[in-house]
Formats: structure tokens, C-alpha cells, sequence
């Protein structure tokens, strides 16, 4: 049905454009008659074009749904976006049929309009064939490309240097919902103004809220804004995002989101010392585990968290919460006392705010985090880790599992019994709470409840899939911005930099950034030695063990880095691949699996019998429709050329400064679950996934589904059509984002009620 939809809507497109330039042409030999002549019979060759490119990829996108209720993936999601394009310009091509003998045609105008759609139509073309050659590559119901990296690397390499700027001016955000579509403009406009200051004062300091909407050529020139704006996401380095992301956090703009939002009773928020605590394991009570402070790259620090509470509840004004309290200067939210408290409830929220593990904190997601504590009624607890690239990977795990395991010890604190616990996050936080409950599970200490992930990241490689391609055309996550924050959290930001930018950074910054470089190497050539090494009484009896006087940092995702087994002392997560995990997952460990995480997460393992690139229900049928794809096409690669006479625009903005180079950090699964072994995934809570269809991320949500719906866990997987990453902070801007929003909370509450008792009750 939807392949003869799209053929019918080319067919009229067609009809419609070969009408306009027959009349066009009949106008003279004039200049505008030409151009739309020409526009016209672009439209009509892309459209011939690109439809059977959409068909092919339309009749195979069903073997890489999550399951027949769920009809979501980056292939259809690309299918979705070059349809809208082509509705847009049927329209447009209706327009201009029916009024183009009108003395109120606006032929400038429409010209420009066409002109903007025709060169979208073309680099959509282009994303068809790319996702084509990705499908051609790909194993049945496998979304990332599992080839070699170097073929990897060279279609990235190719993929960066196609044109943007058609798809942030006239033609931004086409493919969303029409309400998101004026908050897009007043981004971009506000980004290209933040982005010229930002050129005269490269830290950032000194731009404010009001300098953001200051050019107004940017606002009456869509072409102009469109080229700026592809500049800046190809030339400028993540510490321009991390300051432009913040700008939510400035105070005017603060208040005033938080005027829109629930009024609560608490908003504090607690400086967590950074003191080693016990707590019992989930096996054995009798026995505890020692929680240290994280310490990894900065040493010991405190960890600041936000409660946040609709009403007043038992323990919330203690004088040992209140010792906590972290002042955030006059304007901070002081708690008010009130005559009578609520009682504790029975459950409690931990959130992990998104922001590309580089930007933003609690108070950015502040507002909707105030209606969740709402309409839930429970204390929410959000953790502000430590961001990158001043604090990689692993100071958020660690900070957040911190974080965690306090509040589960001291959730009398925080207004709570901790009778349920769920851990909430969106984005990168969304990938946090999937890490966190995978050590939690690896330590041996209770795990959640329940995880709510909002469009989160999984796999955090740059590797190649059908919805990374719709990178090129979304204004909030652009390729490039997103290698370069996950470039961050890997701990690889600094290698980023020409020669150029070496000498801007003066003799102190060359100093500090190679002793950041050195502090890393010897990080991970320390790390079998560490594997080893923290083994030693990581359990003890209670309570009559003596506590050590010193307690030693467990970073349990530093010592996943390599296995002591390994006669050559490399990295065994450096060459894994998606497929080689059926061959890595039901792990055999002999012994107590909590007394050993090495040999739970890594140790030998036997061959699975579940292949998650497989649906347990896939036919036959299925796999043979996968295997009409002839050999020829698997042996040409990823990059292959694009047909005869097909040539889709290239990037006039100069080298994109973009790191492609594959991080062993990466493969790790405490930073990639989707990358976790079967034995690892086992620990996990049921898991509601909220995804969004049009978000480059996508198929982090659909892979990570199915891999755990290969394993028997409870996993749900809901998809919301024409919204934006990250619409939980446009919770208010329309009536799609406010009904998303409802449907992150619905999970939450289904979490938090106890088996047996019906949600909502």
C-alpha cells in the first residue's frame, strides 16, 4: 500500500512538473522563466530517480522492525522523510500550476522555495542510495554496518562532504510536525548568532541571551543562515556546543522556563560527599560490597544531585539532608517549611539528564522533571555527573552509579521507602541508566526496578546505519556534532585538533593537553594490571570484617577494558563486532558470579544458541529475501558509486573537522551496551524504550530491543512519529510533545507499580 502510494504521488509529481515546464518554457527567454523551467525538470529527474530507490528499500524495511506492532526502523524512517519531500513539492508544484498566470504569483519567492526542495529532493536521493548499499552489506535484521572499519571510515569520510545547507533554511525541519518547525527557526537563528560571537571570543564568555538573536540577516535570509549554519556544525569543535547547549541555564531564560513549569515543594540541591559506604548484596545480605567515590581522571570529588518533590515528605528537612545543601546562589529554591509532611513514598525516581555526556545539567531538564515529580507523586533524584571532555568516560558512570547506590542507602533522605526504584534518563542519560544498572548487576547490589530511556544512545562507534543518515538533515544532531561529543566522552577530544588549532592552544594548553594524553595511556596500559589487582577482598562478611583504612577505587568500567587471560595483554573488546556477540554471550564462570566481575563480563564463554540479529519469529522466508541481494552488490562495499549520471552536491564549507577514528573506549559496553555480552544483558530490569521515528539515533533503540527481546527479557519499545531528539524538553511547545511526554511518564508510573496492582491505582 505505501509502495503504490509512493508511486502514485511521483506519478502526479511528474505530470505536474513536465506541465509547469512546458509552460515556463513557453515564456520567453528570460532569466526567472529559465530557472523555474530548469527546477521544474530537476524535479521531475530526481523524483524518476529516487523512487525506486524508496520502493526497494520500502519492500525490505519489515525485517528490521522490533515485531509486527512496532513498524519502526532507520530505513523506514528515511522512506518517511524523502516522502514528505516529495508531498511538499506535489504541493508546491499545485500551487504554482494553479496560479502562475496570477498578477499575485510571487515568482521570486516560489522560485527560491523549489530551488531549496529540489536540492533536498537531491541529497535525499543520495541518503537512498547510501542506505541501499548499507542494506546490501547488512545482515538480516542487523542496522549498523558490520564490515571493515577502514570501509567504514571511508564511506563517513564520503558521506560528511555532502551538502547540508538545503536543510537549515528554507527547508528546515520539513519532516516534523509543522508545530516544531517555528521553535527549529528561533534555534537556528539564535545558533548562527551565538556561533559569529563565539568566532570573535572563542571561550564563549561574555555571549549572552540577548547577543543570540542580534543578526537579523540570518532571520530574513533562509540561504544565508542555511550555509552559516553548515558551517558551523562542520568547522567548530564541541566546546562550542557544550557552551551553546547551556545557554538554557543562563538565569533570565532559567526563570522563565521554571515559571512554566509545576510548582514543587523541595527543589535542593545536595553536595554527596565523596566517603566509601557498604552496601549488603542482593544474593547474600550478610555479605556488603564497598561503594568508593568516583575518582577516575580527577581524583575523589563530591557528587551534586538535585531532589526535587511535589510535596514535602518525611526526612526531606532533616538536618543531615540539609548538612548536604549545596547553595546555588540568591535565586536558589529554599525549602519552605510546612506544618504537616507527607509521608514517605513508597518509590523513588533517579534521573541522568541528556546532553551528548558534554553539556547542560539538572537544572536544564529542571521543568519537566517538576511535572513528572507531579503527576507521579514520588521524589525524583537527578544526578549531574561530570561532563567530557573535561571528565571522559568512565567519571560519569562511575558518578552516576555513585549516586545511585547512595540513594538506594539513604532514600529515607530523600522522602522515600525505596520499595521501587526506577531509573529515568533521556539521550545520553538513557544510555547512563543502562550502564549503571549493568554495573549495579556486575557489583552485586540491587538493581532498579524498572528503566525508562527516552531516545537513548547505545552504541556510541562511528559506524554507518539508516537513521545516521538522517543526520545530514537534522538541525538538532548532525553527524559531525555527534562524533565529536562521543569523541569527547571517549576521551579522544584532544586528537581532534589540526596543527592550526596546536599552536592556539599556547605552551601551558599544549602542556595540559599532552599530559591528558599521557594520563590516558597509561590509564589503559594500567588496566589489566588494575583487573587483577582490585579483585582482592572486594567482598567481605558482616559485620566482622575490619573496613580497609584506605578503601581502593573499583572502576569496573576501566578494568572491562582488558582481561587477564589474554597471553598478549590486548584489548579483547578492540575488534568486536555486532555478530560476534551470539559467540561472547551465555558466558560459563565458575564460582560465585558476584565474587568475580572480570569473569562474569569477560571471561571465557561458549557459543550462544540466540543470534540477536535474528527475530525469534524470523522465516525462512525472510532470510531468503535478504539473500536476493546478489553478491556483486556485497562485494562492491558501502561506498560504492552512485548511478551514471547521478551526482549529488558537495559541502562548499572546507574540510569537516570530524573524528572518525574508532576508540577501543567505544567498544566497551559500559559504554555501548548494545555492545554487552548476553551474561551481561541477563542483569538487566525490564527496560520501556521511548524512541523517536525521525531521530539519527533511532536504531540504537530498535537494536538494543531486539537484542533483549532475543533474550527473554521484558522490553518495550514505543516509536513517536514527526518529533525531534531530545522533546522531552519541549514538553510545553505543542499538544505531539506534550502526548510524548505523557507517554515517558505512563512507563515510569508502570514501573513503580508493585506486581499485582493495577498502574495508575
Amino acid at each position: 500500500m505505501h509502495s503504490m502510494d509512493l508511486r502514485m504521488m511521483t506519478q502526479s509529481l511528474v505530470t505536474l512538473a513536465e506541465d509547469n515546464m512546458a509552460f515556463f518554457s513557453s515564456q520567453g527567454p528570460g532569466e526567472t522563466a529559465r530557472r523555474l523551467t530548469a527546477v521544474f525538470a530537476g524535479v521531475r529527474e530526481q523524483a524518476l530517480g529516487l523512487e525506486p530507490a524508496l520502493g526497494s528499500l520500502l519492500g525490505m524495511a519489515h525485517l528490521f522492525d522490533l515485531d509486527a506492532e512496532t513498524p519502526a526502523n532507520g530505513y523506514r524512517s528515511l522512506v518517511h522523510t524523502a516522502r514528505c519531500c516529495l508531498a511538499h513539492l506535489l504541493h508546491k508544484s499545485r500551487y504554482v500550476a494553479s496560479n502562475r498566470r496570477s498578477i499575485f504569483f510571487r515568482t521570486s519567492h516560489n522560485l527560491a522555495e523549489l530551488e531549496a526542495y529540489l536540492a533536498a529532493l537531491t541529497q535525499l536521493r543520495a541518503l537512498a542510495y547510501y542506505a541501499q548499499r548499507l542494506l546490501a552489506t547488512s545482515r538480516p535484521g542487523g542496522l549498523f554496518f558490520e564490515g571493515d572499519e577502514e570501509l567504514t571510515t571511508d564511506f563517513l569520510r564520503e558521506y560528511v562532504t555532502l551538502h547540508k545547507g538545503c536543510f537549515y533554511g528554507r527547508c528546515l525541519g520539513f519532516q516534523f510536525t509543522p508545530a516544531i518547525r517555528p521553535f527549529l527557526q528561533t534555534i537556528s537563528i539564535g545558533l548562527v548568532s551565538f556561533g559569529e560571537h563565539y568566532k570573535r571570543n572563542e571561550t564563549g564568555i561574555g555571549v549572552t541571551a540577548s547577543s543570540l538573536f542580534t543578526s537579523g540577516r540570518f532571520a530574513i535570509d533562509p540561504e544565508l543562515r542555511g550555509a552559516e549554519f553548515e558551517r558551523i556544525i562542520q568547522n567548530l569543535d564541541v566546546h562550542f556546543w557544550k557552551a551553546f547547549w547551556n545557554i538554557t541555564e543562563i538565569e533570565v531564560l532559567s526563570s522563565l522556563a521554571n515559571m512554566a513549569s509545576a510548582t514543587v515543594r523541595v527543589s535542593r540541591l545536595l553536595s554527596l560527599p565523596p566517603e566509601a559506604f557498604e552496601m549488603p548484596l542482593t544474593a547474600d545480605p550478610k555479605l556488603t560490597v564497598t561503594i568508593a567515590p568516583p575518582s577516575a581522571h580527577t581524583g575523589p570529588g563530591p557528587v551534586l544531585v538535585r531532589l526535587i518533590s511535589y510535596d514535602l515528605r518525611e526526612g526531606q528537612d532533616s538536618e543531615e539532608l540539609s548538612s548536604l545543601v549545596k547553595s546555588e546562589g540568591p535565586r536558589s529554591l529554599e525549602l519552605r517549611s510546612r506544618p504537616q509532611q507527607a509521608p514517605r513514598s513508597p518509590s523513588l525516581v533517579v534521573h541522568f539528564h541528556g546532553g551528548g555526556f558534554v553539556a547542560q545539567t539538572s537544572k536544564s531538564h529542571e521543568p519537566y522533571l517538576k511535572t513528572w515529580a507531579q503527576e507521579l507523586g514520588v521524589p525524583i533524584l537527578s544526578i549531574d555527573y561530570s561532563l567530557a571532555p573535561e571528565a571522559p568516560f568512565p567519571r560519569a558512570l562511575e558518578e552516576c552509579f555513585y549516586a545511585y547506590c547512595w540513594a538506594i542507602k539513604h532514600c529515607a533522605l530523600l522522602g522515600s521507602t525505596g520499595e521501587r526504584i526506577c531509573l529515568a534518563g533521556d539521550s545520553a542519560g538513557g544510555n547512563l541508566c543502562f550502564t549503571v544498572s549493568l554495573r549495579a548487576a556486575a557489583y552485586g547490589v540491587r538493581v532498579p526496578d524498572g528503566i525508562m530511556a527516552a531516545y537513548p544512545a547505545t552504541m556510541l562507534q562511528p559506524t554507518a546505519s539508516p537513521s545516521r543518515l538522517l543526520s545530514l538533515m537534522d538541525p538538532l544532531l548532525p553527524l559531525s556534532v555527534l562524533s565529536k561529543c562521543v569523541s569527547a566522552y571517549a576521551g579522544g577530544e584532544t586528537e581532534d585538533h589540526a596543527d592550526s588549532d596546536q599552536k592556539a592552544l599556547g605552551l601551558m594548553g599544549l602542556v595540559r593537553r599532552d599530559t591528558a594524553l599521557l594520563l590516558r595511556d597509561l590509564r589503559l596500559g594500567a588496566s589489566s594490571w588494575l583487573n587483577s589487582f582490585l579483585e582482592l577482598s572486594r567482598h567481605k562478611p558482616h559485620p566482622n570484617s575490619e573496613p580497609m583504612a584506605e578503601p581502593i577505587r573499583r572502576s569496573v568500567s576501566e578494568a572491562a577494558l582488558a582481561q587477564p587471560g589474554d597471553p598478549q595483554g590486548t584489548d579483547p573488546l578492540k575488534d568486536l563486532k555486532l555478530h560476534d556477540l551470539s559467540l561472547r554471550g551465555s558466558s560459563e564462570t565458575s564460582g560465585t558470579p558476584e565474587l568475580s566481575l572480570s569473569a562474569e563480563t569477560l571471561g571465557p564463554s561458549t557459543p550462544s544458541d540466540v543470534n540477536f540479529l535474528f527475530r525469534p519469529d524470523d522465516t525462512p522466508e525472510e532470510t531468503e529475501a535478504q539473500d536476493e541481494l546478489s553478491t556483486q552488490d556485497r562485494g562492491q562495499g558501502i561506498g560504492a558509486s552512485f548511478p551514471r549520471g547521478f551526482h549529488p552536491r558537495r559541502s562548499s564549507q572546507g574540510p569537516t573537522r570530524m573524528p572518525l577514528y574508532s576508540s577501543p573506549i567505544a567498544k566497551n559496553p559500559f559504554m555501548s551496551p548494545l555492545l554487552a555480552p548476553d551474561s551481561m544483558l541477563q542483569g538487566l530490569p525490564p527496560v520501556h524504550i521511548v524512541a523517536c521515528a525521525l531521530d539519527p539515533i533511532l536504531d540504537d533503540s530498535v537494536m538494543f530491543a531486539r537484542r533483549l527481546r532475543s533474550l527473554d527479557k521484558p522490553v518495550t519499545l514505543r516509536v513517536v512519529e514527526d518529533l525531534p531528539h531530545g522533546f522531552l524538553s519541549l514538553g510545553s511547545l505543542c499538544r505531539e510533545t506534550r502526548q510524548a511526554a505523557t507517554l515517558c511518564v505512563e512507563r515510569i508510573r508502570q514501573i513503580l507499580t508493585p506486581p499485582g496492582t493495577a498502574a495508575g491505582v
